[in-house]
């Protein structure tokens, strides 16, 4: 069985990834399990130019097939941040808690009707020789007052989904991978790596 590549070291996206890409041609590996200890900081201005940036570091590190994600949280009433700058929207460093708490302080005053919100998704996945595609995958909700849910992580406990009457975070792990940005995403994944494979 042929390795694929996680380019991450977020051990939440790591168990959400083995989750979603099952069954799979491949078997995903990580950082940890390839004696690689970094990636590349993320110095894009984008989702698509982080995932890009991660995604051909873990390809040429790892010489295998890599697949990496960026995603984030879009708040309309914000301008659509905090955008690509998600994980570190509170400052490097912060936990998920403080980071909800930030945009939670950041919206104080908004009324719900303007609290609507997108979570985004770019998967990038790379060949050892630098080439690229994408699969983007993208949800919409709205923020919550305050948090709730134990499922999870990031901002998914603020992250409220009209048609099913829950947050992200209160929905069972099989639930959020069919309706989440990161599971509509990851369904395109198949027919990429069926094109990139390295025979």
């Amino acid at each position: 069985m042929s390795k694929l590549f996680l380019a991450t070291n977020n051990q939440a996206k790591v168990r959400e990834f083995r989750s979603l890409l099952q069954p799979s041609p491949y078997q995903l590996v990580t950082p940890a399990e390839e004696g690689i200890l970094t990636i590349v900081d993320e110095v894009g201005e984008s989702f698509e130019e982080n995932a890009r940036l991660k995604a051909i570091a873990g390809a040429i590190k790892s010489q295998l097939l890599a697949l990496a994600d960026d995603s984030g949280l879009e708040v309309d009433a914000l301008g659509g941040e905090p955008g690509w700058l998600s994980a570190r929207y509170a400052g490097e460093g912060a936990s998920d808690s403080e980071r909800v708490n930030y945009l939670l302080s950041r919206l104080k005053g908004v009324p719900w009707e303007k609290r609507s919100a997108c979570f985004r998704c770019v998967i990038a996945i790379a060949t050892p020789e630098g080439k690229v595609e994408f699969c983007c995958g993208e949800c919409w909700g709205f923020i919550t007052f305050e948090p709730k849910g134990e499922q999870g992580f990031g901002y998914d406990p603020i992250f409220y989904l009209p048609e099913l009457g829950k947050t992200m975070a209160e929905l069972p792990p099989a639930t959020k991978n069919q309706v989440s940005h990161r599971g509509r995403a990851a369904r395109k994944v198949y027919q990429v790596l069926e094109r990139l494979r390295v025979h």
